[in-house]
Protein backbone atom coordinates (compact mmCIF):
# COMPACT_ATOMS: atom_id res chain seq x y z
CA UNK A 1 0.00 0.00 0.00
CA UNK A 2 1.48 3.24 -1.14
CA UNK A 3 2.20 6.04 2.03
CA UNK A 4 -0.88 8.36 0.94
CA UNK A 5 -3.36 5.27 1.44
CA UNK A 6 -1.65 4.11 4.86
CA UNK A 7 -1.76 7.80 6.28
CA UNK A 8 -5.90 8.07 5.44
CA UNK A 9 -6.35 4.48 6.56
CA UNK A 10 -5.09 5.53 9.74
CA UNK A 11 -6.54 8.42 10.27
CA UNK A 12 -9.62 6.83 9.30
CA UNK A 13 -9.31 5.14 11.98
CA UNK A 14 -8.69 7.46 14.70
CA UNK A 15 -11.67 9.69 13.70
CA UNK A 16 -13.66 6.84 14.18
CA UNK A 17 -11.92 6.07 17.32
CA UNK A 18 -11.79 9.40 18.80
CA UNK A 19 -14.03 11.61 17.27
CA UNK A 20 -17.33 9.90 16.64
CA UNK A 21 -20.64 11.68 16.65
CA UNK A 22 -22.04 9.49 19.88
CA UNK A 23 -21.17 7.64 22.90
CA UNK A 24 -23.02 5.12 24.43
CA UNK A 25 -24.40 7.46 27.10
CA UNK A 26 -24.83 10.58 24.82
CA UNK A 27 -24.11 12.84 21.72
CA UNK A 28 -21.21 14.45 20.83
CA UNK A 29 -20.76 18.08 20.72
CA UNK A 30 -18.83 21.18 21.58
CA UNK A 31 -19.64 24.80 22.89
CA UNK A 32 -19.43 28.00 19.95
CA UNK A 33 -19.46 31.32 20.62
CA UNK A 34 -20.58 34.07 18.03
CA UNK A 35 -18.82 37.30 18.63
CA UNK A 36 -19.70 40.36 18.67
CA UNK A 37 -16.87 42.54 16.69
CA UNK A 38 -16.96 46.25 17.88
CA UNK A 39 -15.85 48.80 15.08
CA UNK A 40 -15.36 52.14 13.99
CA UNK A 41 -17.22 53.27 10.56
CA UNK A 42 -14.46 55.95 10.34
CA UNK A 43 -10.86 55.24 10.39
CA UNK A 44 -8.18 57.52 12.82
CA UNK A 45 -5.66 57.09 15.09
CA UNK A 46 -6.47 54.28 18.60
CA UNK A 47 -6.09 56.96 21.03
CA UNK A 48 -7.53 55.17 24.26
CA UNK A 49 -8.31 51.28 24.44
CA UNK A 50 -10.14 50.75 27.59
CA UNK A 51 -10.94 47.26 28.42
CA UNK A 52 -8.05 44.11 27.74
CA UNK A 53 -8.99 40.75 27.23
CA UNK A 54 -11.02 38.36 29.15
CA UNK A 55 -12.00 41.46 31.13
CA UNK A 56 -15.81 41.14 31.72
CA UNK A 57 -17.75 44.61 30.92
CA UNK A 58 -21.33 46.13 31.24
CA UNK A 59 -23.31 47.26 28.54
CA UNK A 60 -22.97 50.43 27.69
CA UNK A 61 -19.51 50.37 28.77
CA UNK A 62 -16.53 52.57 27.04
CA UNK A 63 -14.20 49.96 25.01
CA UNK A 64 -11.87 52.26 22.93
CA UNK A 65 -11.99 55.71 21.25
CA UNK A 66 -10.36 56.80 18.30
CA UNK A 67 -9.18 60.41 17.08
CA UNK A 68 -12.18 62.63 16.94
CA UNK A 69 -10.76 66.25 16.17
CA UNK A 70 -11.93 67.05 13.13
CA UNK A 71 -15.49 65.49 14.15
CA UNK A 72 -15.72 67.59 17.10
CA UNK A 73 -14.95 70.48 15.49
CA UNK A 74 -17.15 69.81 12.75
CA UNK A 75 -20.18 69.19 15.45
CA UNK A 76 -19.22 72.56 16.88
CA UNK A 77 -19.70 74.36 13.44
CA UNK A 78 -22.75 72.44 13.00
CA UNK A 79 -24.11 73.64 16.52
CA UNK A 80 -23.19 77.57 15.25
CA UNK A 81 -24.55 77.22 12.13
CA UNK A 82 -28.00 75.97 14.03
CA UNK A 83 -27.57 78.89 16.04
CA UNK A 84 -27.74 81.22 13.64
CA UNK A 85 -30.30 79.75 11.52
CA UNK A 86 -32.61 80.21 14.45
CA UNK A 87 -31.75 83.68 15.47
CA UNK A 88 -32.27 84.67 11.81
CA UNK A 89 -35.79 82.75 11.82
CA UNK A 90 -36.25 84.20 15.06
CA UNK A 91 -35.63 87.87 13.86
CA UNK A 92 -38.15 87.68 10.89
CA UNK A 93 -40.85 86.20 13.55
CA UNK A 94 -40.48 89.10 15.93
CA UNK A 95 -42.53 92.31 15.95
CA UNK A 96 -40.96 95.48 15.41
CA UNK A 97 -39.16 97.06 18.45
CA UNK A 98 -40.81 98.20 21.19
CA UNK A 99 -40.28 101.68 21.22
CA UNK A 100 -40.87 101.53 17.43
CA UNK A 101 -44.33 100.56 18.63
CA UNK A 102 -44.42 102.90 21.56
CA UNK A 103 -44.37 105.69 18.37
CA UNK A 104 -46.51 104.17 16.43
CA UNK A 105 -48.94 104.08 20.04
CA UNK A 106 -48.51 107.74 20.29
CA UNK A 107 -49.26 108.54 16.54
CA UNK A 108 -52.94 106.81 17.12
CA UNK A 109 -53.84 109.25 20.23
CA UNK A 110 -52.98 111.85 18.03
CA UNK A 111 -55.07 111.08 15.26
CA UNK A 112 -58.09 110.36 17.20
CA UNK A 113 -57.71 113.72 19.16
CA UNK A 114 -57.64 115.20 15.88
CA UNK A 115 -60.85 113.02 14.88
CA UNK A 116 -63.25 114.28 18.24
CA UNK A 117 -61.82 117.55 17.38
CA UNK A 118 -63.10 117.84 13.46
CA UNK A 119 -66.13 115.48 14.85
CA UNK A 120 -67.29 118.21 17.58
CA UNK A 121 -66.31 121.45 15.04
CA UNK A 122 -68.64 119.60 12.66
CA UNK A 123 -71.62 119.54 14.69
CA UNK A 124 -71.34 123.20 15.11
CA UNK A 125 -70.81 124.06 11.98
CA UNK A 126 -74.24 121.71 11.10
CA UNK A 127 -75.97 123.93 13.92
CA UNK A 128 -74.43 126.84 11.94
CA UNK A 129 -75.58 126.05 8.76
CA UNK A 130 -79.19 125.32 9.94
CA UNK A 131 -79.95 128.51 11.43
CA UNK A 132 -78.31 130.27 7.91
CA UNK A 133 -74.60 132.07 9.45
CA UNK A 134 -72.19 129.98 7.60
CA UNK A 135 -71.95 128.59 3.83
CA UNK A 136 -72.95 125.30 2.95
CA UNK A 137 -69.20 125.38 1.57
CA UNK A 138 -67.91 125.90 5.31
CA UNK A 139 -69.97 122.84 6.38
CA UNK A 140 -68.54 120.51 3.72
CA UNK A 141 -65.35 121.57 4.58
CA UNK A 142 -65.82 120.33 8.19
CA UNK A 143 -67.02 116.99 6.76
CA UNK A 144 -64.24 116.47 4.71
CA UNK A 145 -61.81 117.34 7.82
CA UNK A 146 -63.89 114.61 9.97
CA UNK A 147 -63.47 112.36 6.93
CA UNK A 148 -59.74 112.81 6.59
CA UNK A 149 -59.31 112.34 10.64
CA UNK A 150 -61.37 109.03 10.44
CA UNK A 151 -59.16 108.12 7.52
CA UNK A 152 -55.93 108.86 9.35
CA UNK A 153 -57.04 106.62 12.79
CA UNK A 154 -57.73 103.78 10.26
CA UNK A 155 -54.16 104.25 8.81
CA UNK A 156 -52.37 104.17 12.17
CA UNK A 157 -54.61 101.44 13.56
CA UNK A 158 -53.59 99.42 10.32
CA UNK A 159 -49.53 100.46 11.42
CA UNK A 160 -50.19 99.16 14.59
CA UNK A 161 -50.98 95.93 13.53
CA UNK A 162 -48.13 95.68 11.25
CA UNK A 163 -45.68 96.63 14.34
CA UNK A 164 -47.18 94.03 16.19
CA UNK A 165 -46.89 91.09 13.56
CA UNK A 166 -43.64 89.53 12.57
CA UNK A 167 -41.88 91.90 10.15
CA UNK A 168 -40.94 88.55 7.96
CA UNK A 169 -43.09 88.12 4.75
CA UNK A 170 -44.67 84.43 4.75
CA UNK A 171 -42.56 83.98 1.88
CA UNK A 172 -38.85 84.86 3.93
CA UNK A 173 -40.49 82.90 7.17
CA UNK A 174 -40.98 79.62 5.12
CA UNK A 175 -37.27 79.86 3.70
CA UNK A 176 -35.88 80.64 7.10
CA UNK A 177 -37.49 77.28 8.55
CA UNK A 178 -36.27 75.09 6.36
CA UNK A 179 -32.74 76.84 6.96
CA UNK A 180 -33.55 75.49 10.59
CA UNK A 181 -34.40 72.00 9.54
CA UNK A 182 -31.20 71.80 7.22
CA UNK A 183 -28.99 73.09 9.81
CA UNK A 184 -30.58 70.07 12.29
CA UNK A 185 -30.04 67.89 10.28
CA UNK A 186 -26.61 68.69 9.52
CA UNK A 187 -25.85 68.99 13.30
CA UNK A 188 -27.56 65.59 13.87
CA UNK A 189 -25.15 63.96 11.28
CA UNK A 190 -21.75 65.58 12.69
CA UNK A 191 -23.20 64.43 15.90
CA UNK A 192 -23.70 60.74 14.81
CA UNK A 193 -19.95 60.79 13.34
CA UNK A 194 -18.76 62.07 16.31
CA UNK A 195 -20.62 59.79 18.74
CA UNK A 196 -18.87 57.09 16.51
CA UNK A 197 -15.43 57.83 17.44
CA UNK A 198 -16.18 56.28 20.78
CA UNK A 199 -17.94 53.01 20.82
CA UNK A 200 -19.47 51.12 23.65
CA UNK A 201 -20.12 47.72 24.64
CA UNK A 202 -23.63 46.98 22.70
CA UNK A 203 -24.61 44.14 25.18
CA UNK A 204 -22.90 42.84 28.18
CA UNK A 205 -20.38 40.16 27.83
CA UNK A 206 -16.64 39.01 27.75
CA UNK A 207 -14.03 40.43 26.09
CA UNK A 208 -12.76 37.83 24.04
CA UNK A 209 -10.00 39.73 22.17
CA UNK A 210 -8.48 43.32 21.17
CA UNK A 211 -6.79 43.70 17.53
CA UNK A 212 -4.95 47.13 18.32
CA UNK A 213 -3.02 48.73 20.36
CA UNK A 214 -3.43 52.47 21.54
CA UNK A 215 -1.74 54.55 19.03
CA UNK A 216 -1.96 52.14 15.83
CA UNK A 217 -3.91 53.32 12.89
CA UNK A 218 -7.35 51.58 12.70
CA UNK A 219 -8.95 51.29 9.25
CA UNK A 220 -13.04 52.11 8.44
CA UNK A 221 -14.57 49.52 9.67
CA UNK A 222 -11.58 47.20 11.43
CA UNK A 223 -12.95 45.63 14.23
CA UNK A 224 -11.05 46.83 17.31
CA UNK A 225 -12.74 44.69 19.88
CA UNK A 226 -14.56 41.33 20.07
CA UNK A 227 -16.90 40.38 22.56
CA UNK A 228 -18.83 37.64 23.62
CA UNK A 229 -22.25 38.28 25.51
CA UNK A 230 -23.37 34.94 27.22
CA UNK A 231 -26.33 34.46 25.32
CA UNK A 232 -23.93 33.90 22.09
CA UNK A 233 -22.43 30.90 23.41
CA UNK A 234 -24.10 27.90 21.72
CA UNK A 235 -23.75 23.96 21.73
CA UNK A 236 -23.52 22.31 17.87
CA UNK A 237 -23.29 18.41 18.13
CA UNK A 238 -24.49 16.48 15.66
CA UNK A 239 -27.22 13.53 15.97
CA UNK A 240 -26.94 10.73 13.70
CA UNK A 241 -29.87 9.21 11.16
CA UNK A 242 -31.49 6.87 13.96
CA UNK A 243 -31.62 9.48 16.54
CA UNK A 244 -32.78 12.40 14.32
CA UNK A 245 -36.82 11.20 15.36
CA UNK A 246 -35.88 12.21 18.83
CA UNK A 247 -34.72 15.71 18.38
CA UNK A 248 -37.09 18.69 17.68
CA UNK A 249 -36.59 22.14 17.68
CA UNK A 250 -37.61 23.54 21.24
CA UNK A 251 -36.81 20.68 22.74
CA UNK A 252 -35.14 20.77 26.04
CA UNK A 253 -31.79 18.47 26.80
CA UNK A 254 -28.78 18.75 28.89
CA UNK A 255 -25.31 19.21 28.21
CA UNK A 256 -22.32 17.55 30.65
CA UNK A 257 -18.51 19.26 30.73
CA UNK A 258 -15.33 18.02 31.94
CA UNK A 259 -15.43 20.47 35.08
CA UNK A 260 -18.60 21.56 34.79
CA UNK A 261 -20.03 21.23 38.18
CA UNK A 262 -23.97 20.70 36.99
CA UNK A 263 -25.49 19.70 33.62
CA UNK A 264 -25.67 22.48 31.35
CA UNK A 265 -29.69 22.47 30.16
CA UNK A 266 -29.92 23.92 26.84
CA UNK A 267 -33.01 24.17 24.36
CA UNK A 268 -32.60 22.88 20.74
CA UNK A 269 -32.74 26.10 18.27
CA UNK A 270 -31.73 24.53 14.77
CA UNK A 271 -31.50 20.77 13.42
CA UNK A 272 -30.12 20.63 9.80
CA UNK A 273 -32.26 19.40 6.60
CA UNK A 274 -28.99 18.26 5.10
CA UNK A 275 -26.95 15.25 6.07
CA UNK A 276 -23.53 15.63 6.62
CA UNK A 277 -20.19 14.01 7.07
CA UNK A 278 -18.42 13.91 10.45
CA UNK A 279 -15.51 13.87 11.34
CA UNK A 280 -14.78 15.39 7.85
CA UNK A 281 -15.11 13.83 4.86
CA UNK A 282 -12.74 10.45 4.34
CA UNK A 283 -13.42 9.02 0.76
CA UNK A 284 -14.13 5.47 1.79
CA UNK A 285 -17.06 3.17 1.53
CA UNK A 286 -16.87 2.39 5.56
CA UNK A 287 -16.87 6.77 6.35
CA UNK A 288 -19.64 7.34 3.47
CA UNK A 289 -22.62 5.60 5.69
CA UNK A 290 -21.84 7.94 8.97
CA UNK A 291 -24.34 10.73 7.38
CA UNK A 292 -25.52 12.81 10.67
CA UNK A 293 -27.62 15.56 10.87
CA UNK A 294 -26.10 19.01 12.36
CA UNK A 295 -27.64 20.54 15.50
CA UNK A 296 -27.50 23.15 17.63
CA UNK A 297 -28.95 24.18 21.35
CA UNK A 298 -28.97 27.65 23.08
CA UNK A 299 -28.71 27.31 27.38
CA UNK A 300 -29.77 30.16 28.95
CA UNK A 301 -27.59 32.80 29.63
CA UNK A 302 -26.82 32.33 33.03
CA UNK A 303 -26.03 28.31 32.40
CA UNK A 304 -24.09 29.64 29.01
CA UNK A 305 -21.35 31.33 31.11
CA UNK A 306 -19.99 28.32 32.48
CA UNK A 307 -19.17 26.99 29.38
CA UNK A 308 -16.05 28.25 26.91
CA UNK A 309 -15.95 27.62 22.94
CA UNK A 310 -14.60 25.06 21.92
CA UNK A 311 -14.99 22.95 25.15
CA UNK A 312 -16.35 19.61 23.95
CA UNK A 313 -19.47 18.56 25.57
CA UNK A 314 -21.71 15.59 25.45
CA UNK A 315 -25.26 16.38 24.74
CA UNK A 316 -28.02 13.99 26.86
CA UNK A 317 -31.27 13.99 25.27
CA UNK A 318 -34.14 14.09 27.39
CA UNK A 319 -37.69 12.41 27.11
CA UNK A 320 -40.30 14.48 25.08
Amino acid sequence: MRPTHLLIAFAALALQGSCGTSTESGLLGYAEGEYVLVASPFAGNLQLLSVARGDAVEAGARLFAIEQDMEAAAHREAEQRLRAAQARLANLQAAQRPDQQDAVLAQRREAEAARRLSATQLDRDRALFEQGHIARSRLDEAEAALRRDEARVAEVEAQIRLARSSIGRNEELAVAGAEVEAAAAVLAQAAWRLAQKTLHAPEAGRVHDTFFVAGEWVPAGRPVVSLLPPANIKLRFYVPEPVLSQVQIGQTLTATCDGCPEPVPATVSYVSTEAEYTPPIIYSRESRAKLVFRAEARPSPEAAARLKPGQPVEILLTAR
